[in-house]
């Protein structure tokens, strides 16, 4: 996984915590990200917080660098 502090991640990790209902969309926190294996079948993952109980796990495609705000 040395290599890949230099590389972007292919996926961004997110623990999602959803609304009760009605309640508008949920609140999204990256917590870490993913890249992809040379041999194309896998991703490394490294996750920098911990979710808590109950939020769903998002893997999500990272935005262009200049649509990151």
């Amino acid at each position: 996984m040395s290599d890949q502090a230099h590389k972007r991640p292919a996926l961004k990790l997110y623990a999602v915590t959803k609304p009760r209902s009605g309640e508008g969309k949920g609140f999204w926190q990256e917590i870490g990200a993913a890249w992809a294996h040379e041999d194309g079948k896998g991703f490394s993952l490294k996750m920098d917080f911990m979710p808590i109980a109950g939020q769903e796990l998002v893997l999500r495609e990272p935005l262009p660098p200049n649509a990151e705000a």
